[in-house]
């Protein structure tokens, strides 16, 4: 889980693109870059650290030009460094240039890189977005393709989730892999400036208007013609299922409440989630209902409403921590929890709640904070998740690269109950969760279920 923008035909396409990374940071907050061109040299600015640190005003004058992409990292793949942030770029010597941004995982990386490799392409990082863009500028470069025929042989050769968009000194190119794992989505200002966004909040913050998805499988070109669109026949990329193949998560909790995602509003799916929770749990009559924050506040809502129960905001955010599941190392998202959250005083003394968060992954962060609200006096603790149980490694572009880590696959519901010191445990089956979103054979469950449409 990345964030990915591109800017065309803005006066200021490197400003603009910041502006979007902004919005998208919760998607990525190890490293940020952007590539710029204005028509001659493509110019490229990526380092470790946040958006604003990366690209204060004195930087972004550096940057000049109307075309633009940019990247928040979160790092799935690769060690934290520079060679692992985004964009990469490759200039040819015959004269095209070409740069890219992408938001995903590829699932065979090592045998497309050694084909690569063996060709004589040569790697600077261990990156999914370098090995996307060397793929399709070799096919351009040795086997004399034109650019959308290049990208067409990626997709039917490199398997897995990408939403990418891919630039040339004039030219700007977004297309996804043809499940459409990830989201991408576009918008146009009343200049006439062409955005494109992981999240169509971060269209909203630069004023543009939302006009369309990427549909899986796409190629879009914009240029000085104007937007093309290119449909592809999927039937000859989707191996193994007739129906995209969504990140449920992204409902979940990777994506901000406010944007709207593979035809949904994201806090509408939340508040649903919710109240699918608050069906099948009338055996407990708590005081109060409180939601981890952030992404978890609209499912508390939901539950909360439809037991017409009282929520509280009890526990407070340190929003300067940043995302604590998405940190590079375990012992680093174990030193922020404390100093994530506190709680407000004389808000839990004496009183039965029900705690309600996403999602338990690894289980090490939702243990501290069961221990900070215990510590501010609760007298039960019902636990309810927003997701089933994550049981199975996800290859798709979240950082579970390997089942043992899970919680659900370690202990029981039983033993979690017993290890957390809680009264009792719920998640939201997984039928109750696809009944939240309108198009349920659209999203990909194999963090559930243990079932890969891409392998």
């Amino acid at each position: 889980m990345c964030g990915i923008v591109g800017v065309y035909n803005h006066h200021s396409a490197a400003e603009l693109a910041s502006k979007a990374m902004f919005a998208e940071q919760h998607r990525g907050q190890e490293s940020c870059g952007i590539a710029v061109s204005d028509s001659k040299i493509i110019r490229v600015r990526k380092k470790l650290g946040l958006v604003k640190e990366v690209f204060p005003p004195a930087q972004i004058d550096r940057l000049p030009g109307n075309l633009a992409i940019g990247h928040v990292r979160y790092p799935t793949r690769g060690v934290a460094s520079e060679f692992n942030s985004q964009p990469h770029v490759v200039e040819l010597l015959a004269g095209p240039c070409f740069s890219l941004v992408s938001n995903g995982d590829i699932v065979n990386y090592e045998k497309v890189r050694l084909q690569l490799e063996s060709h004589g392409v040569y790697f600077s990082s261990h990156n999914d977005g370098e090995l996307i863009l060397k793929y399709i500028v070799y096919q351009i470069e040795k086997e004399k393709m034109p650019i959308i025929e290049a990208i067409r042989f990626c997709m039917k050769n490199v398997r897995g989730a990408y939403s990418t968009a891919l630039i040339t000194r004039d030219e700007l190119y977004i297309f996804r892999d043809p499940y459409g794992f990830k989201p991408l989505s576009y918008g146009i200002t009343d200049g006439n400036t062409v955005v494109v966004a992981s999240e169509t909040c971060a269209l909203d913050i630069v004023q543009a208007r939302y006009v369309s998805y990427v549909k899986p499988g796409e190629i879009i070109i914009i240029n000085k013609e104007g937007i093309k669109r290119i449909e592809n026949d999927l039937k000859e990329y989707r191996l193994n299922s007739d129906y995209p193949q969504h990140c449920i998560f992204e409902h979940i909790y990777f994506s901000r409440p406010d944007s709207y995602q593979f035809s949904e509003d994201v806090y509408r799916v939340r508040e649903r989630i919710g109240e699918k929770i608050a069906l099948n749990d009338h055996d407990i009559t708590p005081d109060l209902v409180v939601p981890v924050p952030d992404s978890s506040n609209f499912i508390a809502l939901g539950y909360a409403n439809a037991r017409k129960m009282p929520i509280t905001l009890g526990l407070i955010r340190n929003h300067y921590i940043g995302r604590t599941f998405i940190k590079p190392d375990q012992t680093v998202r174990d030193e922020s929890v404390r100093q994530k959250f506190n709680y407000l005083p004389h808000t839990f003394e004496g009183k039965s709640i029900v705690l309600i968060d996403d999602s338990i992954v690894r289980g090490t962060t939702i243990k501290k904070i069961i221990d900070l609200v215990r510590e501010a006096g609760a007298k039960e603790i019902h636990l309810r998740i927003g997701s089933p149980p994550v049981k199975y490694a996800c290859y798709y572009g979240i950082d579970i690269q390997e089942s043992e880590e899970l919680i659900a696959n370690r202990m029981s519901i039983e033993k979690i109950i017993r290890d957390f010191g809680i009264s009792s445990l719920k998640y939201i089956s997984l039928q109750d969760l696809f009944s939240a979103v309108s198009k349920p054979k659209h999203y990909c469950d194999a963090c559930f279920s243990g079932k890969y449409v891409v392998v």
